[in-house]
Protein backbone atom coordinates (compact mmCIF):
# COMPACT_ATOMS: atom_id res chain seq x y z
CA UNK A 1 0.00 0.00 0.00
CA UNK A 2 1.30 3.44 -0.92
CA UNK A 3 1.89 6.11 1.65
CA UNK A 4 0.35 9.59 1.41
CA UNK A 5 3.78 11.05 0.62
CA UNK A 6 3.99 8.81 -2.46
CA UNK A 7 0.63 10.11 -3.67
CA UNK A 8 1.80 13.67 -3.00
CA UNK A 9 4.98 13.11 -5.02
CA UNK A 10 2.92 11.58 -7.83
CA UNK A 11 0.67 14.64 -7.85
CA UNK A 12 3.70 16.99 -7.80
CA UNK A 13 5.41 15.06 -10.61
CA UNK A 14 2.38 14.85 -12.87
CA UNK A 15 1.09 18.40 -12.34
CA UNK A 16 4.53 20.02 -12.65
CA UNK A 17 5.43 18.02 -15.76
CA UNK A 18 2.10 18.72 -17.48
CA UNK A 19 2.23 22.44 -16.67
CA UNK A 20 5.76 22.81 -18.04
CA UNK A 21 4.93 20.75 -21.11
CA UNK A 22 1.69 22.61 -21.90
CA UNK A 23 2.77 26.18 -21.13
CA UNK A 24 6.37 26.15 -22.41
CA UNK A 25 7.44 22.91 -24.08
CA UNK A 26 4.75 22.19 -26.66
CA UNK A 27 4.46 25.80 -27.91
CA UNK A 28 8.23 25.85 -28.54
CA UNK A 29 8.18 22.45 -30.24
CA UNK A 30 5.14 23.17 -32.43
CA UNK A 31 6.36 26.64 -33.44
CA UNK A 32 10.08 25.89 -33.76
CA UNK A 33 10.85 28.25 -36.67
CA UNK A 34 8.99 31.17 -35.14
CA UNK A 35 10.49 30.55 -31.69
CA UNK A 36 14.02 30.38 -33.15
CA UNK A 37 13.57 33.98 -34.31
CA UNK A 38 12.62 35.34 -30.88
CA UNK A 39 14.36 33.17 -28.28
CA UNK A 40 16.95 34.85 -26.11
CA UNK A 41 20.47 33.37 -26.22
CA UNK A 42 22.09 34.33 -22.89
CA UNK A 43 24.88 31.74 -23.07
CA UNK A 44 25.86 32.44 -26.70
CA UNK A 45 25.10 28.99 -28.16
CA UNK A 46 23.05 30.38 -31.04
CA UNK A 47 19.28 30.52 -31.33
CA UNK A 48 18.72 27.04 -32.79
CA UNK A 49 20.94 25.29 -30.23
CA UNK A 50 19.43 27.28 -27.36
CA UNK A 51 15.90 26.48 -28.54
CA UNK A 52 16.77 22.80 -28.98
CA UNK A 53 18.18 22.64 -25.44
CA UNK A 54 15.07 24.41 -24.12
CA UNK A 55 12.85 21.89 -25.93
CA UNK A 56 14.88 19.03 -24.44
CA UNK A 57 14.36 20.49 -20.95
CA UNK A 58 10.71 21.42 -21.49
CA UNK A 59 9.44 18.41 -23.50
CA UNK A 60 11.59 15.30 -23.06
CA UNK A 61 12.47 15.86 -19.40
CA UNK A 62 8.85 16.47 -18.30
CA UNK A 63 7.79 13.28 -20.11
CA UNK A 64 10.40 11.29 -18.18
CA UNK A 65 9.30 12.95 -14.94
CA UNK A 66 5.63 12.31 -15.71
CA UNK A 67 6.30 8.56 -15.80
CA UNK A 68 8.84 8.61 -13.00
CA UNK A 69 11.81 7.55 -15.13
CA UNK A 70 15.20 9.03 -14.25
CA UNK A 71 13.28 11.70 -12.34
CA UNK A 72 16.16 13.27 -10.45
CA UNK A 73 18.35 13.34 -13.54
CA UNK A 74 15.50 14.73 -15.68
CA UNK A 75 14.89 17.55 -13.19
CA UNK A 76 18.43 18.93 -13.49
CA UNK A 77 18.10 20.46 -17.01
CA UNK A 78 14.78 22.01 -15.99
CA UNK A 79 16.24 23.55 -12.84
CA UNK A 80 19.21 24.86 -14.86
CA UNK A 81 16.92 26.32 -17.54
CA UNK A 82 14.73 28.03 -14.95
CA UNK A 83 17.74 29.52 -13.17
CA UNK A 84 19.15 30.84 -16.46
CA UNK A 85 15.75 32.26 -17.33
CA UNK A 86 15.24 33.97 -13.98
CA UNK A 87 18.80 35.18 -13.38
CA UNK A 88 20.13 35.94 -16.88
CA UNK A 89 17.22 36.38 -19.28
CA UNK A 90 14.68 38.09 -17.01
CA UNK A 91 16.60 39.55 -14.04
CA UNK A 92 14.32 42.60 -14.09
CA UNK A 93 11.23 40.52 -13.31
CA UNK A 94 9.56 41.22 -10.00
CA UNK A 95 8.44 38.28 -7.91
CA UNK A 96 4.92 38.78 -9.31
CA UNK A 97 6.13 38.67 -12.92
CA UNK A 98 8.30 35.60 -12.36
CA UNK A 99 6.04 33.71 -9.97
CA UNK A 100 5.28 30.87 -12.42
CA UNK A 101 8.98 30.27 -13.04
CA UNK A 102 9.74 30.41 -9.31
CA UNK A 103 6.96 27.91 -8.58
CA UNK A 104 8.26 25.57 -11.28
CA UNK A 105 11.74 25.94 -9.79
CA UNK A 106 10.38 24.98 -6.37
CA UNK A 107 8.54 21.95 -7.81
CA UNK A 108 11.46 20.55 -9.79
CA UNK A 109 14.05 21.28 -7.10
CA UNK A 110 11.84 19.43 -4.62
CA UNK A 111 11.63 16.45 -6.99
CA UNK A 112 15.40 16.54 -7.48
CA UNK A 113 15.84 16.23 -3.73
CA UNK A 114 13.00 13.80 -3.00
CA UNK A 115 12.98 11.58 -6.05
CA UNK A 116 9.76 10.37 -7.69
CA UNK A 117 8.28 8.37 -4.81
CA UNK A 118 7.09 4.77 -4.90
CA UNK A 119 4.42 5.39 -7.57
CA UNK A 120 6.90 5.71 -10.43
CA UNK A 121 7.86 3.40 -13.27
CA UNK A 122 11.53 3.84 -12.45
CA UNK A 123 11.01 2.21 -9.08
CA UNK A 124 9.79 -0.93 -10.85
CA UNK A 125 12.40 -0.91 -13.62
CA UNK A 126 15.49 -0.51 -11.45
CA UNK A 127 17.08 -3.33 -9.52
CA UNK A 128 16.41 -2.52 -5.84
CA UNK A 129 20.03 -3.36 -5.01
CA UNK A 130 21.39 -1.10 -7.74
CA UNK A 131 23.65 1.76 -6.70
CA UNK A 132 22.08 3.99 -9.37
CA UNK A 133 18.56 3.70 -7.91
CA UNK A 134 18.83 7.33 -6.76
CA UNK A 135 18.65 8.38 -10.45
CA UNK A 136 15.12 7.10 -10.68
Amino acid sequence: MSKPVDWALLFLRVSGALLLLQVHGLPKLLNFSQQAQVIEDPLGFGAVVTLSLAIFAEVLCPLLILFGLFTRLACLPIVFLLLVSLLLVHPQWSLDEGQFAWLLLIIFTTLTISGPGALALGQHVANPRSKVLWLY
